[in-house]
């Protein structure tokens, strides 16, 4: 979780520093025969939009990745200490339902014989608990902190301790780009450089909090009932 989040950030920083020296005309793009500039002054600016615009996809990216990847520790963690049903804090045996509850309407239980789930299901109490999970059920293109709070509360983990207002900005303008209702020059055109740094640190100060949120819940093992905490 954490070494996936360094990494993004790591490619964000890079791509983000790219676009400040665009934005500085420290660097420029030279024709290579020619040795003069590639593109005239309009088409730079048209350049550097797209540039621009293109930090919402990676941001939107590793939001949702920081997402999917804190409830699956959360999950792994159920896994390695071997946690049954019955040990479940009542937010996280909600959540436990509600996997199986999914996982029953998408057929996995019905395209299956009596035997094919009893192997699968070996020990109910804790099999139902990690079997179920399905990462790419976790969100679907509407990650903000709205829904990150609402995480928090589903499984009994601190919200983060951080401004995360902007991270509805960034999942406006991701959606606005995915699915054509803006195009990149568009977006790039709202946003100066200064401003796309202030969206690009909030952003990774709120997700770096969540996942100081997410770690500490498993280290305390909050995923349990209190009765059966540490």
């Amino acid at each position: 979780m954490q070494q996936d989040f360094q990494d993004r950030v790591g490619e964000i920083e890079a791509y983000f520093a790219f676009i400040q020296a665009v934005d500085k005309e420290s660097i420029s793009l030279i024709s290579k025969d020619a040795m003069t500039p590639a593109y005239s002054a309009s088409q730079r600016e048209d350049l550097l939009r797209t540039f621009k615009a293109s930090i919402f996809l990676m941001l939107y990216n590793l939001m949702e990745a920081t997402v999917k990847n804190s409830v699956e520790a959360i999950f792994d963690e159920l896994t390695k200490q071997d946690v049954s049903f019955d040990s479940c804090r009542s937010e996280v045996r909600r959540v436990v339902l509600g996997n199986l509850r999914h996982w029953h309407d998408e057929g996995h239980l019905r395209s299956r014989n009596v035997s094919d789930v009893l192997d699968l299901f070996k020990n109910l109490a804790t099999d139902a608990v990690t079997k179920t999970f399905q990462r790419a059920e976790v969100v679907s293109g509407n990650v903000d902190a709205s829904e990150i709070r609402k995480l928090a509360k589903q499984y009994g983990f601190m919200k983060p301790a951080a401004d995360g207002n902007l991270l509805v900005t960034v999942k406006a303008n991701r959606n606005d780009l995915a699915h054509g209702d803006k195009s990149f020059a568009e977006v790039g055109r709202d946003f100066d450089v200064s401003r796309l740094e202030e969206v690009k640190t909030k952003t990774i100060d709120y997700l770096s909090k969540l996942i100081s949120s997410v770690t500490d819940y498993i280290i305390q093992r909050h995923y349990l009932a209190a009765p059966d905490r540490p």
